[in-house]
């Protein structure tokens, strides 16, 4: 027994030991440009990052990279991009929600047919069907006069029909873990459908929601080519407007370090605010 535990005991330092360092290597990059964006330019042209890692105390450090990148406009594009994600995430979080429980808890005919042609249209590349659906969405301006290119609105629809499939599938595979016995007990007190979601399913797939709600936030969040398609520059993201930054010739680099952290605030909030949520979102209904 006493060798079982120290055996245990080691595993789980040599696995915390192997985590800690393929962080250490996946933080490299990050720290590297929070360096290079902290330094002053002409430092930066002639050293190396890690000279300022190393030698903290003998380096010049600067905000003037984060004061360029705010006078180019990334206030005003980090609006662009906020209006653009939170809808584009809630969005999809409530249709998906009520199919889910569809598919789980509800019988009606081609139920099993419906969702295998839902997951297959995972495998769909979201590219492939950008310009099918920038033409329908010309049409559809044309013909009933209201206008969706150029607006955040293009980008909600675009972004919301590309995840339902896999919001859908994650959330129906958690409902799948749900004690039944709950649910029939309360269909037996004479609660309806909609009483049974909103008050006893929805509550206790919360997990699940916040796990796909930090993927698809990140995802929306990172998007350059949707935004740039549908939204356009008048209203541009703050991933287009780092690569406005950039310049023709990359002479802004040390402006797009700053900006890319700035960019970097939010998603990181988030994460941190639902990461207690992720694992088990992501677990549950694995094994049932």
């Amino acid at each position: 027994m006493n060798k079982l535990k120290l055996l245990s005991g080691k595993i789980n330092f040599g696995s915390t030991l192997a985590l800690t360092i393929l962080v250490g290597i996946w933080s490299i990059p990050t720290i590297g440009l929070l360096i290079t964006s902290l330094r002053l330019r002409s430092e930066a042209e002639i050293s190396p990052w890690w000279d300022g890692f190393f030698n903290p105390l003998e380096t010049v450090w600067s905000l003037e990279a984060y004061q360029n990148s705010l006078e180019s406009g990334m206030l005003d594009s980090l609006v662009n991009t906020i209006a653009v994600t939170v809808p584009a995430t809630i969005l999809p979080l409530m249709i998906a929600a009520n199919a889910a429980y569809a598919f789980t808890f509800l019988n009606f005919k081609g139920k099993e047919l419906f969702f295998a042609i839902l997951v297959g249209l995972m495998v769909i590349p979201l590219q492939s069907a950008l310009i099918p659906v920038l033409k329908g969405m010309v049409w559809f301006q044309k013909t009933f006069d209201i206008p969706l290119t150029g607006t955040y609105a293009s980008a909600w629809v675009v972004h919301s029909a590309f995840a339902l499939p896999l919001a859908i599938y994650i959330l129906r595979n958690y409902m799948l873990s749900l004690p039944t016995s709950l649910i029939e007990a309360a269909r037996v007190d004479g609660a309806s459908y909609y009483q049974i979601f909103w008050r006893l399913v929805l509550p206790m797939s919360i997990p699940a929601i916040a796990s796909f709600a930090i993927f698809q936030f990140l995802w929306v969040w990172n998007d350059y080519l949707i935004a740039f398609i549908f939204v356009g520059e008048q209203k541009s993201v703050m991933t287009y407007r780092l690569l406005r930054m950039l310049g023709q010739y990359g002479e802004g680099w040390q402006d797009v370090a700053a900006g890319s952290f700035i960019s970097l605030v939010v998603p990181l909030i988030v994460f941190f605010a639902l990461q207690r949520y992720f694992v088990r979102g992501l677990t549950a209904g694995a094994v049932k």
